[in-house]
């Protein structure tokens, strides 16, 4: 789940990080109430999922209240990267004397947590990485051990962040590493961390992804997960418990594991497809969850094969196989569906779906086989939409 930059923000303040004082607002009449409470020079902040809000005009500076309203008027509506600005956050202006780059990741590979500081910030890091990656210090973390004190010094000292702001700027990655891993977060960015002309370490901006699964230890992310940017494909599988991600292909597809959900979008591109969206119906692949699946996708216009992907674990092939019997029998299916399963009583699976095979329901012995075929039916993955 990615945060709205205010929501990073309170995020912060709840564990004492030093933040800009400042409102959410919906209308220009909001953000000027607001403006007008906090004070005046203020920034008038887009709020969206996603980046690069200064360069398309979303971020400006505001010294009267006409200013305000017009910044506030002219930033709503205001699409950026896809995104439509619908809320803004009015924050008081701060003095800027330096400014720099924090975050904290998972890396993968390492197993470790990943912490990277520079003291070129207020710029997008990877323009940095690209000019000057020494510029770029980074730290692995430990997830069993932490990062101590000691660490962060070290680490501000390998990022040349100046001597009068370097023990407070330790301080605050020391308190920011306990909200990436307190709140179950998968990324915690701060770019820029600036320092005052008065020598105080403020947090200027903040780009905060949360991990979905962690929702059963937050019960409040349920805020969260209500403001999250989704079209209405995508709107329509999370209300039916479904990790779905629309894509702009032809083939739909569905699968059960994330691995095995992106090795099929994989797959359908590698044989000259493109996949309409990514679909995970995780471990079960029941009747219920079959039917909502299928539901979502053919009411995707742009989809013209959908190709169900199924490799049987601990739900065995001949309920995989009833369920999309059933599942088929609920749902008016406008596209051609092409099957295959494997794994646990495959065959037995693959024995129960053989009556029902026709025109409109195939089925292939490989993945690759499988791809093939419904990209064939999906017109080479031309994506012109069905008619």
């Amino acid at each position: 789940m990615d945060l709205f930059e205010h929501q990073g923000k309170e995020l912060f303040a709840r564990y004492g990080l030093p933040v800009p004082v400042g409102e959410a607002a919906f209308s220009a009449d909001e953000a000027v109430a607001a403006a007008q409470r906090l004070g005046l020079p203020v920034v008038v902040k887009a709020q969206v999922h996603t980046g690069g809000r200064g360069k398309a005009g979303g971020v400006k500076l505001a010294a009267d209240i006409d200013e305000v309203r017009r910044h506030a008027e002219g930033i709503l509506g205001l699409d950026i990267s896809g995104h439509t600005v619908r809320r803004l956050w009015i924050e008081q202006a701060s003095d800027i004397a330096e400014e720099y780059y924090a975050s904290f990741t998972l890396d993968r590979s390492a197993r470790q947590h990943l912490g990277m500081l520079s003291a070129e910030g207020g710029v997008e890091i990877e323009a940095v990485a690209a000019r000057a990656p020494e510029a770029i210090a980074r730290i692995h973390i430990d997830p069993v051990d932490g990062l101590s004190a000691e660490q962060c010094r070290h680490w501000v000292r390998a990022a040349r962040i100046p001597g009068a702001a370097a023990d407070s700027v330790a301080d605050v990655l020391a308190a920011l590493y306990r909200v990436y891993v307190d709140a179950d977060a998968d990324l915690v960015e701060v770019n820029p961390l600036i320092v005052t002309s008065g020598g105080e370490v403020v947090l200027l901006d903040s780009k905060v992804t949360l991990d979905a699964n962690s929702t059963f230890r937050h019960h409040d992310y349920a805020a969260y997960d209500a403001t999250q940017t989704r079209d209405e494909r995508e709107q329509a599988a999370h209300a039916k418990g479904l990790q779905y991600v629309g894509l702009d292909g032809s083939v739909g597809v569905i699968a059960n594991g994330a691995g095995l959900a992106m090795s099929t979008v994989d797959v359908v591109n590698q044989v000259g497809g493109r996949p309409a969206n990514f679909l995970d119906i995780g471990g079960g692949a029941n009747a219920e969850v079959m039917a909502g699946a299928l539901e979502v996708i053919n009411n995707d216009p742009a989809v013209r094969a959908i190709l169900i992907n199924i490799f049987g674990g601990i739900t065995r092939g001949e309920e995989i196989a009833v369920g999309i019997v059933e599942a088929t029998g609920r749902v008016d299916i406008d596209s051609p569906i092409v099957i295959r399963l494997d794994g646990t009583n495959a065959a037995e699976g693959r024995e129960l779906l053989e009556p029902h095979l026709s025109d409109a329901l195939m089925m292939e012995p490989t993945m690759l086989d499988a791809a093939r075929r419904a990209v064939d039916l999906a017109g080479a993955g031309d994506g012109a939409g069905r008619s």
